[in-house]
C-alpha cells in the first residue's frame, strides 16, 4: 500500500483496485463458462461442497493477509451466487443447442 496525500489519492488507489478487479472478474467468468461444459446438470452447477471449499479457502487467505474476513466472506458469498447463476444460463446454453443437421446450409 503506497500512503495517500489526499483523498484524491486514496480514491485513484481504489480506482485502480476496481479496474484489476474487474478484469479478475472477467477472467473468473470466463472459466465459470468453461465450467458448464463439463457440468452433468444443474446440481453439479450449484455445487455446494464446492462453494464451502471456496470460501473456507478465501476466508484463510483473508486471515493470512489481514483483510476484514467478514467482508470476504460477503464479498465471496455474493460473487458466487452471480456465477453460478451465469453457469447455469451458460449451462442451459450449451445443453439447449441443437446441433445443426448433417448436409444442410447450417450444417
Amino acid at each position: 500500500m503506497t500512503p495517500c496525500d489526499t483523498l484524491a489519492d486514496v480514491r485513484s488507489a481504489i480506482d485502480q483496485i476496481d479496474f484489476m478487479l474487474v478484469g479478475l472478474l472477467a477472467e473468473r467468468g470466463r472459466y465459470v463458462n468453461e465450467a458448464a461444459r463439463f457440468k452433468r446438470n444443474k446440481a453439479d452447477v450449484a455445487a455446494p461442497d464446492r462453494v464451502r471449499q471456496v470460501i473456507d479457502k478465501a476466508l484463510r487467505h483473508a486471515r493470512d493477509m489481514g483483510a476484514p474476513p467478514e467482508v470476504v466472506e460477503a464479498v465471496y458469498r455474493s460473487m458466487i451466487t452471480a456465477f453460478i447463476e451465469l453457469e447455469s444460463l451458460q449451462h442451459d446454453r450449451l445443453n439447449l443447442a441443437v446441433p445443426a443437421d448433417e448436409g444442410t446450409m447450417a450444417g
